[in-house]
């Protein structure tokens, strides 16, 4: 399937609105992105903490941590193979980029620690999927908002009252997106038919979760034109650079020709 004619989601969508000749470089022309270790610190919790939730929390911490070891070891391993020169890995502050992987290795495994003891003592309530019976860990959905197909994946749904849930992201970085949140909230609302007053974020930088954000206002119309105006940019070929600070995070900046590298 084109570019053109496949779902959106809500990462195409951002991307698009804050650079979209990124998105083109990305997904069109495939220039081939640079590594970063946040992108599998991230990736390696998320897959930790299913796990220990799809145990019903049985696991020991120390069974969960080794889940982040293996997977976070395995996704830097293998980008390693695939560029094994450090020095242009992105990498956040001070740090180079082989200081990053170390340095976010125990940070996660830390966060995965401490994600287990948080869980354990505020025994969030996770609503159980009525298809398949199980916890509403990463559930998957295709709905149509603004006439455009949207796909994507929720990390959590609490059970807060008979038919309403509350939207959970899991964030191991700073940056947190209302749009994502709001998102999922129509999305559960169509696909589920469930009520969503509120949305929130699990902080593992803080171990703590965010204050909430409220959704019930949120329509399917409001979320659905962000969605429409992105694919219709993108059937257009509208793709208007926006060089910034942005730039020096770029995983693609290496093939654009607007990027002027920060001294």
């Amino acid at each position: 399937m084109s570019v053109e004619n496949q779902p959106r989601s809500v990462s195409q969508t951002e991307q698009y609105e804050k650079c979209a000749w990124r998105w083109y470089l990305q997904r069109v022309v495939r220039v081939r992105p640079r590594p970063a270790a946040w992108s599998f610190h991230g990736t390696a919790f998320h897959t930790a903490a299913e796990a220990w939730e799809r145990s019903s929390r049985a696991l020991g911490a120390d069974e969960v941590t080794a889940i982040f070891h293996d997977e976070y070891t395995s996704k830097v391993n293998e980008a390693l193979e695939e560029e094994p020169n450090t020095d242009v890995w992105l990498a956040a502050g001070r740090y180079t980029g082989g200081e990053d992987i170390e340095r976010r290795y125990h940070l996660g495994m830390e966060q995965t620690a401490a994600y287990v003891e948080w869980s354990k003592a505020n025994k969030p309530a996770l609503w159980t999927e009525p298809n398949t019976g199980g916890p509403a860990l990463e559930l998957s959905f295709m709905v149509e908002l603004g006439g455009i197909k949207v796909r994507g994946f929720i990390d959590q749904a609490l059970d807060e009252t008979e038919n309403k849930v509350r939207v959970r992201d899991l964030k191991t970085g700073t940056m947190k997106s209302k749009f994502q949140l709001q998102t999922y909230s129509v999305a559960m609302r169509q696909q589920w038919g469930v009520e969503v007053e509120r949305a929130d974020w699990y902080l593992a930088r803080d171990g703590r979760l965010s204050r909430p954000v409220k959704v019930e206002a949120v329509s399917e119309d409001e979320i659905g034109q962000r969605f429409a105006d992105m694919d219709a940019g993108v059937k257009a070929g509208n793709f208007p650079a926006n060089p910034g600070f942005d730039c020096n995070f770029c995983d693609v900046s290496h093939g654009c020709i607007f990027f002027s590298p920060r001294t």
